[in-house]
């Protein structure tokens, strides 16, 4: 899969299925439907992983020792909520009512995709996430990518 890139403002429709952008499912490549696995995301969002992605992570995720309590409540937490869909011939999904709801998702979505996965956010959170933007993009860029060998 290429790696995907950009930033999408959506509208969930009347029935709460949200229409992928154009865009990025030109990014994906050729197919009639796409199939994703969408779950809860470490801050107030959602993760959408393209089914051959979601079978990597969770391949790694099911590896972890069980009989480790913090393993457990991390399987337990981030499969919470997972759901495989497809989309429709009209290119769209139906996120379930409550992914939505722990997103906060209403109506307006932001779509943040990178690398191999979609992060999905309500306007609002994702608007708040950014105005918290660091002081200092420059430090925290160093304190990140300072050890990593230049490109």
């Amino acid at each position: 899969m290429k790696k995907l890139i950009g930033e999408f403002d959506c509208k969930l429709d009347d029935k709460g299925r949200l229409k992928l952008p154009a865009p990025l499912l030109k990014q994906m490549g050729e197919s009639s439907s796409f199939t994703f696995v969408v779950n809860r995301g470490f801050e107030a969002n959602l993760m959408m992983y393209p089914e051959s992605i979601w079978d990597k992570i969770s391949s790694q995720v099911d590896k972890l020792n069980q009989y480790i309590k913090k393993n457990r409540e991390f399987v337990r937490y981030f499969y919470r909520g997972a759901t495989k869909m497809e989309t429709d011939t009209s290119e769209r999904i139906l996120i379930p009512k409550k992914l939505l709801e722990y997103a906060g998702i209403d109506k307006e979505v932001v779509l943040f995709a990178y690398n191999d996965r979609i992060e999905v956010w309500s306007k609002a959170n994702y608007d708040a996430v950014l105005a918290d933007e660091p002081f200092d993009f420059s430090d925290l860029a160093e304190d990140v990518l300072g050890n990593i060998d230049q490109i």
